[in-house]
């Protein structure tokens, strides 16, 4: 999936599991990311968290795959992420 705009397909929202390939700035080098979670804020706005296993690195991105640039806010979708997975895991373990 291209985040660049110019592959020439239609977007669509990222889904569970899809990769999302993201190249880094400053070693030229790219990354596969897996969409793990899907979130919503209290504004109904989406948001995809992905996981690099080779990096062991999270990042957020918007429901089409746009890296955030708020990075406060990138946290704060992080942090209530990590909270459900840790009480869907202890839901889970009773």
């Amino acid at each position: 999936m291209s985040t660049d705009g110019e592959s020439g397909q239609t977007l669509r929202n990222l889904e569970l599991k899809d990769v999302l390939v993201i190249k880094t700035t400053g070693e030229d080098e790219e990354l596969e990311f897996e969409v793990v979670g899907l979130v919503e804020d209290e504004d109904h706005n989406a948001f995809a968290v992905l996981y690099c296993e080779p990096q062991d690195e999270f990042v957020v991105t918007d429901a089409q795959g746009e890296l955030l640039k708020d990075e406060a806010l990138a946290q704060e979708i992080l942090d209530d992420f990590f909270v459900l997975a840790e009480e869907s895991g202890a839901q889970g373990a009773e």
